[in-house]
């Protein structure tokens, strides 16, 4: 998918010549514009203080900006409040603890659609959705705040799921999961994406983008430094450096084997590596 939103793919979210600077006088964003369209699964990565998170917080009305325009499903961001654009845009935070307050896991699960006012069936039908795609069910009757990092994150994440929202932003999801958890968090995020929900991953983990996400905004020095799609993001080792990334292994080898000649192009996950290998030797038998 290309970066810039068609005609065809109406935008969900759209930053009109962004600015931010927080009290003090500190510019965390700097003239930013683009857009996500719905369906879109969307990575923002970048050093620390790059300006991802600032970004990410602008992009459900959390933050409001300083200048320049945040419309949110054709909403001015600066017009309208929090409640109304989280019907829109479901934000998780990087520190789950900031979303729990509820004395049991299901409490804290049903908090969101119980609030929106929906029907008791609904409710629960998004609920027990919610908890089993996060693999939490068995934790329903457990507080919260009693649960492992990763626990915690896993309901704030059912939490937010649990109000079906249009847009799913997770700021840094996989902190306090292991390998296996992030990997299914991955797929469950796939599985929403397939189902029409528009997906963005504030994230450092480059593997995890390279192998799931369609597309990468990365930020430097509160500027979008460059928006593409991801076998493009992850080509350039000299700009990935310069944002503070550094490309997946898998990236870095298929690299290499194209400097020697052993491969026609680049690749992202293992999979576009077999795929190019096959392929090589496929045309040179």
């Amino acid at each position: 998918m290309n970066a810039v939103v068609t005609a065809q793919r109406l935008p969900v979210i759209s930053l009109q010549d962004v600015s931010f600077s927080y009290e003090g006088g500190i510019e965390a964003l700097k003239r930013v514009s683009l857009r996500v369209a719905k369906g879109e699964k969307v990575a923002v990565v970048g050093g620390n203080g790059s300006g991802k998170t600032t970004l990410a917080k602008h992009l459900n009305g959390l933050l409001k900006p300083s200048s320049g325009k945040v419309l949110i499903g054709g909403q001015d961001s600066s017009r309208t409040s929090v409640a109304t654009l989280a019907r829109t845009v479901g934000y998780v935070f990087q520190n789950p603890d900031y979303q729990l307050f509820c004395t049991s896991v299901e409490e804290e699960v049903r908090f969101g659609p119980h609030s929106m006012g929906l029907g008791r069936d609904d409710e629960s039908a998004l609920v027990e959705r919610s908890m089993k795609l996060m693999g939490i069910g068995h934790l329903r009757e457990q507080s919260p705040i009693s649960l492992s990092l990763g626990d915690r994150r896993k309901v704030a994440i059912a939490s937010v799921l649990a109000t079906s929202p249009e847009v799913f932003v997770l700021d840094e999801p996989t902190t306090g999961l292991d390998t296996v958890e992030s990997a299914q968090l991955m797929a469950t995020l796939d599985v929403l994406r397939s189902e029409g929900m528009t997906v963005v991953l504030i994230t450092h983990e480059m593997r995890l983008v390279a192998q799931h996400m369609d597309r990468v905004i990365a930020m430097s020095e509160g500027s979008v430094a460059f928006d593409t799609e991801v076998e493009e993001a992850f080509s350039d080792s000299d700009r990935l450096r310069r944002c503070k990334l550094l490309a997946p292994p898998i990236t870095v080898l298929a690299q290499r084997l194209r400097a020697q000649g052993a491969l026609s192009k680049g690749a992202a996950t293992p999979l576009q590596l077999v795929e190019q290998v096959v392929r090589v030797r496929g045309e040179r038998r």
